[in-house]
């Protein structure tokens, strides 16, 4: 039997109920999710998978990442609400692809782990596996193992087995919508330039993962915890020496009222220029690659090819002593005469992150 698999914490549970209910049947992963953006939750969804199927004892191939063609398929439904004619034509999509996919390696059934997720319309699942089998000669073998009980236990055994639990569908659709709902930030789809790992973003939480099965490997145990941090994404900045926009980074935390700020420099103190308004402060960047450690030879380099944010934090820190700090810091090459115009947009807001806890 092919299963198709959205993620671990459906699948683990699914795959379970499926190895006990159908023992002498052998199971196949596929894992076809074109749907999941950005392609980094994509990479870590798989990874988590690929762990729990290396768990259980089951094989798992992969289908293509033809995002491009999903997108396609769903022109026109963007706006579509959660189960509504968008999810419909990803499942007809996936279960298309799914279906061919058991034909062409010769098998005679298949289903899929979306059946268990709390999420979805099992009706509509139900209906694009059905309509696929009257079609072609694979059945589609439909599931409840959600009834008496089973999302309870689901929950459980995603939490005994630490999966990895994202917390929106995959879409970015779907998730433009969930986030607007919450009223918060659609960080997921925000990608810096610079390609450094931010704080609290997928890239940082698929490092993570893959930190665990390094431990996992090393027979390490550990535990997953949670913290709540203030977590911080600048939009935009520039600054200009009276009209003239000049190279500038702003540091991490950075933050200004009403994004503009306009003055002059109040007084110097070490390589750092203190403007007369708005807390702003001016790092020269001799001063910068001194507390850095660094040895950038200009601002663009230093905009291009950062440091990571942790070290950029250190920074900050020798700067301020000052922990609680939101002051806009930004680095130049050099101080210029003329008025200083700071332009910065810039938001801060609670969030969550997951550490490592090593056991002896």
């Amino acid at each position: 039997m092919l299963v198709h698999i959205c993620c671990s914490v459906d699948s683990h549970f699914f795959l379970e109920r499926l190895q006990h209910e159908y023992p002498e049947e052998k199971l196949l992963g596929f894992f076809y999710d074109p749907n999941i953006h950005p392609y980094s939750e994509y990479k870590l969804r798989l990874l988590d998978v690929e762990r729990s199927c290396k768990r259980l004892g089951i094989e798992l191939i992969e289908g293509d990442y033809d995002v491009e063609d999903w997108m396609s398929a769903v022109r026109g439904l963007e706006h579509e609400p959660e189960k509504g004619s968008r999810c419909e034509v990803c499942f007809d999509k996936r279960f298309e692809v799914s279906g061919h996919k058991a034909l062409e390696l010769g098998e005679d059934k298949f289903t899929t782990t979306l059946l268990v997720s709390p999420l979805k319309s099992q009706e509509q699942l139900k209906n694009s596996g059905e309509e696929f089998s009257k079609k072609h000669d694979v059945e589609f073998i439909y599931l409840d193992y959600r009834t008496n009980g089973g999302t309870q236990l689901q929950s459980t055994v995603s939490k005994e087995e630490q999966l990895y639990r994202q917390n929106y569908c995959g879409c970015l659709y779907g998730l433009n919508m969930q986030r607007d709902s919450q009223e918060k930030l659609a960080d997921e789809l925000m990608m810096p330039l610079d390609a450094r790992v931010l704080p609290g973003s997928v890239d940082e939480r698929l490092e993570f993962y893959e930190h665990r099965i390094e431990l996992e490997e090393l027979n390490q145990k550990y535990k997953i915890v949670k913290q709540k941090f203030l977590n911080y994404r600048q939009l935009s900045g520039r600054l200009l020496f009276g009209r003239t926009v000049v190279p500038s980074f702003f540091l991490h935390y950075s933050t200004i009222d009403r994004e503009k700020a306009q003055g002059r420099v109040e007084f110097s103190q070490g390589g750092v220029h203190y403007l007369n308004r708005n807390e702003v402060r001016l790092i020269d960047l001799s001063t910068f690659n001194e507390l850095a450690n660094s040895s950038f030879k200009s601002v663009k380099e230093l905009i291009f090819s950062p440091l990571s944010i942790e070290k950029e934090l250190i920074v900050r820190s020798k700067l301020t002593q000052n922990s609680y700090d939101l002051s806009a810091m930004v680095v130049i090459d050099k101080l210029l005469d003329g008025k200083i115009t700071v332009e910065l947009k810039s938001t801060q807001y609670e969030d969550t992150k997951e550490n490592l806890i090593t056991l002896d």
